[in-house]
């Protein structure tokens, strides 16, 4: 039997967290990342100030998808342990390009799912009709 915690000490690991806004993703990120003793990147760091006040702008939104890239990219070159991405993950695109940057940094992948069952409120001002059809396309791969 794999000890779990030898696992994960002896092992690069990329833990990505996915879900619709609201489900406790950023939550769960920071618990898992004991605080920050390991690096946490989002799509969301782009648009939130140091005083942690968030403002989307759709227009730089490609941008903030670079950043998380670039910055997910220098924790794997550094050889940071465990790196914890935390960002929507709907669609298979958006994952992409961390399954070869893992691949290519010899680190594991693995994946959570959050689901809303306590009953959160996304804090990005994001619709229920929008929240469906994000509902709509996320892509769960269970086999």
């Amino acid at each position: 039997m794999v000890n779990i915690v030898a696992f994960f000490i002896m092992t690069k690991a990329l833990i990505i967290i996915r879900g619709l806004p609201g489900s406790g993703k950023t939550t769960l990120a920071k618990l898992l990342s004991e605080n920050g003793k390991y690096p946490c990147f989002s799509v969301d760091d782009f648009f939130t100030d140091e005083a942690g006040n968030y403002k989307f702008d759709f227009e730089k939104n490609y941008l903030a998808y670079k950043s998380c890239e670039k910055n997910t990219e220098q924790a794997m070159l550094k050889g940071e342990s465990k790196i914890f991405l935390h960002n929507v993950f709907s669609m298979e695109w958006e994952i992409a390009f961390y399954l070869k940057l893992a691949a290519t940094c010899g680190y594991q992948v693995h994946f959570i799912t959050t689901e809303n069952r306590h009953g959160g409120k996304n804090t990005h001002a994001i619709t229920d009709e929008q929240l469906k059809k994000m509902a709509e396309n996320f892509n769960v791969k269970l086999i």
